[in-house]
């Protein structure tokens, strides 16, 4: 790593990170390089700040490839039995798996106001449907779900509505002639009590890559003052990805730039350059060298932090794989990893057979092996599962046929 000054721009002087050290942080900050694994998923999850949980698949492969010894059931217990990590309906709108640790941070930060425009806008579907149906109605039929489940003490989405005539009920969402539909309200309130988490998701029914989860009761967390937790959120999201842009931040939360801008001040980050041109952000005082760690290779699954967790990836994602390796959405897929770089993508077969094609030209020297190593850790420690990634990519799809 080589610092120099930037050259003024009229405010100040600042540390320039090329992204040959970005990628060296990443693989050791995100627990990729061999020497850096752990035997925790809770470590994993705060390694990370936050794990994408919208595939339930994401959670287990993000953590087992950080894994001295990948084991699925190592997830599942760290989950299901230990309940922690966590997950919460939060960042973007979206469901993360965290530590108990950043869980109250995050809360505070971003998944109280996802809850209240969670039931803001039930509550607007029910009085636009004009059944008669209110806040009342609502509440009585939340307190019902959450007896139900206290007595039970766990039970699926359907279990509920047959447990409960009044969650059969339907209303009609947007009215109109071109986007009306009719739809259960069963899935709507449980949405909204796990968003306001009263509830949170079990074991799922099946396998560890199913989606149809079994609920049980939960405890909110305690209230705390959100440019706090903002403040706190930042700081641990530049430690795992710093050195990186305000863009960046504010992409990850979701926040405003008002409320991006005041938490990036509110922790004294540190101006740096980029080799993009563009200016970085670190915590204070994270600024020291770092050498290159050993070679390292992997594969990481679809929606991984490693993958998702900057708006502007071209440190180590070069702009001409984004066609394959990402749907129309904005969603990536599985990718393969070579010393900080997405090199390529992978998929597995329906036979169980993990399969990769590398986009650039690698070299001879470790990557082919050390890909063909990591792939073969990787199926053990899915032990035999089908994976079919929820958002689907044009070269996953080539892959697997």
């Amino acid at each position: 790593m080589r610092f120099r000054a930037a050259p003024h721009d009229g405010r100040h002087h600042a540390y320039r990170f090329d992204d040959e050290q970005r990628r060296a942080r990443l693989g050791r900050r995100h627990l990729l390089v061999p020497s850096m694994r752990t035997t925790s998923a809770v470590a994993v999850a705060g390694a990370l700040v936050a794990l994408h949980a919208t595939d339930p698949a994401t959670v287990h492969l993000s953590v087992c490839a950080r894994l001295v010894t990948p084991e699925v059931g190592t997830v599942e217990q760290a989950l299901h039995e230990d309940v922690s990590p966590v997950r919460l309906l939060s960042l973007r709108n979206t469901l993360f798996t965290m530590s108990t640790d950043v869980a109250p941070a995050v809360d505070a930060s971003n998944a109280r106001a996802v809850a209240a425009k969670e039931r803001q806008r039930l509550l607007k579907h029910l009085q636009e449907d004009g059944t008669g149906l209110a806040e009342r109605w609502l509440a009585e039929t939340e307190q019902q779900t959450l007896v139900t489940l206290t007595t039970r003490g766990r039970a699926t989405g359907s279990e509920l509505s047959a447990a409960l005539p009044a969650r059969r009920t339907k209303i009609t969402i947007f009215p109109g002639p071109k986007q009306e539909t009719v739809q259960g309200i069963a899935s709507r309130v449980i949405q909204v009590l796990a968003a306001d988490e009263r509830i949170r998701r079990d074991r799922p029914r099946g396998s560890w890559t199913s989606s149809q989860f079994r609920r049980t009761t939960a405890e909110p967390w305690s209230a705390s003052d959100p440019a706090e937790a903002r403040t706190e959120v930042a700081r641990r999201w530049l430690h795992s990805y710093g050195p990186a842009t305000e863009d960046d931040l504010k992409w990850w939360t979701g926040w405003g730039i008002r409320e991006t801008r005041a938490a990036l001040v509110a922790v004294g980050a540190e101006e740096v350059l980029l080799d993009s041109g563009a200016v970085g952000w670190v915590v204070p005082g994270d600024l020291l060298t770092e050498s290159s760690p050993e070679p390292w290779a992997a594969p990481l699954p679809g929606l991984d932090p490693s993958a998702m967790g900057w708006a502007v990836r071209g440190f180590h994602l070069p702009a001409d794989h984004r066609a394959a390796l990402f749907d129309r959405a904005g969603n990536i897929g599985p990718t393969v990893w070579w010393n900080g770089g997405t090199v390529g993508g992978w998929a597995q077969r329906a036979d169980g057979e993990l399969v990769w094609r590398l986009l650039p030209d690698v070299g001879g020297g470790q990557a082919p092996q050390l890909i063909e190593a990591e792939a073969a850790r990787f199926s053990a420690g899915v032990g035999g599962a089908r994976i079919t990634p929820r958002f689907r990519t044009p070269l996953e799809r080539e892959l697997v046929v």
